[in-house]
């Protein structure tokens, strides 16, 4: 597995799977779909915005999803978001994460890097709690899928934790 800066050619990767495929979508909360021209937008987005770290994640060059921090230099804190289309179960995402915090924490000299995960995503929640992840709170009924409600949980790290 290798981390990988985003790039234009994994457009078509995330347009055949990502929030279009149906449990992804339900993990991410996204009601949406994309096609190839938004996701080739959104990697140009990316791209030039000095405020977001994005790396791909890949195995032999396929694209498997994304780590996303959303900077905010002012309050030396970040928003993270991680989504992989392909290779559950395989560490990839812990592996992806530890990368984003690392980098938060020593490169971009962050304090905290906080997230948002769904209650039913028991997977995330166990990789973020083992990682070092704090629950700060709850958004209730924040997500209504399929006609029930799911709460949020918020998280975060700091920088001081002992990680």
């Amino acid at each position: 597995m290798e981390l990988v800066p985003l790039r234009t050619e994994f457009a078509q990767a995330m347009a055949a799977g990502g929030p279009n495929d149906a449990e992804v979508a339900r993990l991410t909360g996204t009601h949406a779909t994309f096609t190839l021209a938004d996701y080739e937008a959104y990697i140009e987005r990316t791209l030039n915005d000095p405020h977001r770290y994005t790396r791909a994640i890949t195995e032999d060059g396929k694209f498997l999803g994304e780590v996303v921090l959303t900077i905010d230099p002012d309050n030396r804190s970040a928003g993270l978001r991680i989504a992989l289309w392909d290779g559950f179960g395989k560490g990839y995402g812990t592996i992806a994460i530890r990368h984003a915090l690392g980098h938060a924490f020593t490169v971009l000299g962050l304090h905290r890097v906080d997230l948002e995960v769904y209650d039913f995503n028991e997977r995330a929640l166990h990789v973020y709690r083992k990682l070092g992840f704090r629950e700060e709170g709850r958004l209730r009924d924040a997500l209504l899928w399929d006609g029930v409600f799911h709460d949020a949980i918020v998280m975060s790290i700091l920088s001081t934790d002992n990680i």
